[in-house]
């Protein structure tokens, strides 16, 4: 049926239901559109003959709020939302944000902290024997006992705090509809042990058929090494054709048990998800409030893929969407943009075309359908596998049927692209083409970082492969008579970074003469290889030790290097390189970072920083940016021949725009 679903009584009764079969709770706003989970998940249930009410943000502080739809006849699904609630409301350093962009006008505070858990509580004050089950991102990714980064230290699985009787982990459109069939025929809640995808609780640890025991709870808390060897044999068991069924033990004589993931979509498989009735935008019933934001970054993005098996370790998409690669086909693509280019909003622009990596189209090598991804080796690092399968023509094809559709003026690729594979593809065609008709003017890029001692502990190829890179697009552009440029994504205090690394990304930027905008500093989310380093300050593949900056004044330093050209970070980048015993770098010469500090100067422009002022760091950063991989800036020269290149450079960029 074309519409919303159900949010009151007055839909339901306008639909002709008197009970639903799922009460759907979620952390965000309602939006009808696939790339939201809850949407799928619902459309899914719907299109096997089930209904489905949602209930978006309830107020967790009324237990009356979870109410509103009555009691469902099979059982309450909850989730958090499409991030980890605790990300969703808090930066890095653990400042609240100030915006919430999947909640209607960007309000903050329309969900409790552990969304997931507070909502299961909240349902059960008021149905004491309804099944509650769990999933989405917040579910999925903590699932077993894991470490939680805002709390700073082990909690439980989620479905023990929770109290819910069942976790789906993963996309769930498989297992979700196999829990609706199982309760629908009656079979009792505590008997669905069965659910690829799913993770339960027992007290009859012997019931389980070929488990492999964790360490408890107890053990794991009391020991980082034990955490570290845990989260690695989890990590190693993720694959839906080779994982064990994992056993995890806790004090209250209470098992938690993760069955195997659900196995992949196939592409017809995909197609009919994507095929659903979806209304591809936010509830009426937000619009007063200016609607919700995140939709603006997908209402013209179209979804390829999902999966990755780019094994970058600090992304649990091994965790959630797993290694190997689910596609469309052209058809169902092609289907949805003819829809999409005729809405009244549509300018011409299709802002995206791919998945967690744009260019990965189908599984990495032909095994993996049958018998798995490899447990203890990766795809792409530390160099391409030679089983690795590199072709890009029929990502291609698909690019150049969507340029032909009418009302189309340009189709980018922003969802990222994966610059290691494309260099190990001999042909060409497709570098050629994305270069002269996929980029917006820049390509942004993730190398996160240049030294290959932190390279190596994210997880990504050595600081060669995209100096490479870097030197073929600049000669891909020459070649096309074009003026485009590279946008690097950088991330500071990586386990495994030093000051000294630090360091080294600041000379790499310098020689480049590019300052970054933005700089993420690494974030501990939950089930991540480079997490469980941030915790255990082990390599849980080697278990050797590694480096970890968890001092927030360090991690400042760290981050004040990157952007080191800044007159607010004089005092940071000073002091590090005083404790990085690099003070070489502070001087006049070519080569130095910033200069030494000036009599009764307090850091800034009068301590020394001659490329930069306060009042023009803004538009010099900008001035930089587009520069980057076209031009070198000089720092020795002299302040007022910097400044007249950046004005002559910004008048050259006005004059094309």
């Amino acid at each position: 049926m074309k519409g919303f679903l159900p949010i009151s009584r007055e839909d339901m009764r306008q639909r002709g239901i008197e009970q639903l079969d799922f009460v759907y709770v979620i952390g965000d706003a309602y939006v009808d559109h696939p790339s939201f989970g809850h949407a799928v998940i619902s459309r899914v249930l719907e299109s096997r003959g089930y209904t489905v009410g949602i209930i978006s943000q309830p107020d967790w502080k009324d237990k009356d709020s979870i109410a509103v739809l009555g009691k469902p006849r099979l059982g309450f699904l909850v989730t958090g939302g499409n991030m980890d609630s605790m990300v969703n409301h808090y930066s890095v350093s653990k400042k609240k944000r100030q915006k919430d962009a999947f909640t209607p006008g960007g309000v903050m505070g329309k969900r409790p902290d552990y969304a997931t858990v507070v909502y299961c509580n909240l349902i059960r004050q008021t149905y004491k024997d309804i099944p509650i089950v769990i999933g989405g991102l917040e579910a999925s990714l903590r699932r077993l006992a894991h470490y939680d980064y805002w709390s700073n230290k082990v909690k439980r699985s989620i479905l023990l705090d929770s109290g819910a009787d069942l976790l789906l982990y993963g996309m769930g459109e498989r297992s979700i509809v196999e829990l609706a069939e199982a309760l629908d025929s009656g079979i009792a809640m505590k008997d669905i042990t069965f659910i690829d995808g799913s993770v339960y609780k027992t007290r009859e640890p012997e019931s389980v058929f070929e488990g492999l025991e964790l360490p408890d709870y107890a053990t794991i808390c009391s020991s980082k090494r034990f955490y570290a060897e845990s989260f690695y044999t989890q990590y190693c068991n993720t694959d839906p054709f080779t994982a064990k069924r994992l056993i995890e033990s806790y004090d209250d004589k209470i098992w938690v048990v993760q069955n195997p993931p659900a196995k992949p979509l196939s592409m017809s498989e995909m197609d009919s998800v994507y095929s659903l009735p979806y209304m591809r935008t936010w509830h009426p019933s937000y619009t007063e409030a200016g609607g919700v934001p995140a939709i603006e970054e997908v209402k013209f993005s179209l979804v390829s893929n999902r999966g990755c098996y780019g094994g970058c370790n600090f992304c649990a998409l091994t965790f959630h969407q797993g290694r190997i690669i689910q596609s469309r086909s052209h058809e169902s693509i092609i289907q949805e943009a003819s829809q999409m280019v005729w809405e009244p909003e549509f300018k011409g622009y299709i802002h995206d075309v791919g998945g967690p990596t744009a260019n990965f189209r189908f599984p990495s090598c032909e095994k993996q359908m049958e018998f798995g991804v490899c447990k203890n080796k990766q795809c792409l690092f530390p160099k391409p596998c030679k089983n690795l399968k590199v072709d890009h023509k029929d990502y291609l094809s698909l690019l150049r049927k969507l340029r032909q559709l009418p009302n189309v003026k340009k189709v980018f690729i922003r969802s990222g692209i994966r610059f290691d594979y494309l260099l190990a593809d001999s042909d060409k065609t497709f570098f050629r083409e994305l270069c002269e008709h996929h980029v917006s003017g820049q390509l942004k890029v993730a190398p996160e970082h240049i030294s290959d001692a932190v390279l190596e502990k994210m997880g990504k190829p050595s600081v060669d492969v995209y100096n490479r890179f870097v030197k073929e697009y600049k000669a891909m552009n020459q070649k096309l008579g074009k003026n485009q440029f590279l946008v690097p994504y950088l991330m500071s205090s990586h386990p495994g970074s030093t000051l000294k690394e630090a360091v080294e990304l600041a000379e790499y930027l310098r020689d480049l003469g590019y300052m970054p905008e933005q700089v993420q500093d690494f974030y501990p989310t939950p089930s991540t290889i480079s997490t469980c380093m941030y915790y255990t300050e082990l390599d849980p593949r080697t278990m050797k030790p590694v480096y970890v900056a968890k001092n927030p004044h360090e991690k400042a330093m760290q981050r004040a290097l990157i952007q080191y050209r800044n007159p607010n970070n004089y005092d940071l980048v000073y002091e590090a390189l005083q404790k990085a015993d690099r003070m070489d770098l502070v001087g006049y010469e070519k080569h130095c970072l910033i200069r030494p500090r000036q009599k009764g100067g307090q850091g800034g422009y009068k301590a020394g920083v001659t490329n930069y002022n306060s009042k023009n760091t803004k538009n010099s950063t900008k001035n930089n940016s587009a520069q980057y991989g076209a031009s070198k800036m000089k720092p020795g020269k002299s302040q007022n021949e910097d400044r007249s290149k950046k004005k002559k450079t910004i008048r050259n960029i006005h004059k094309k725009k």
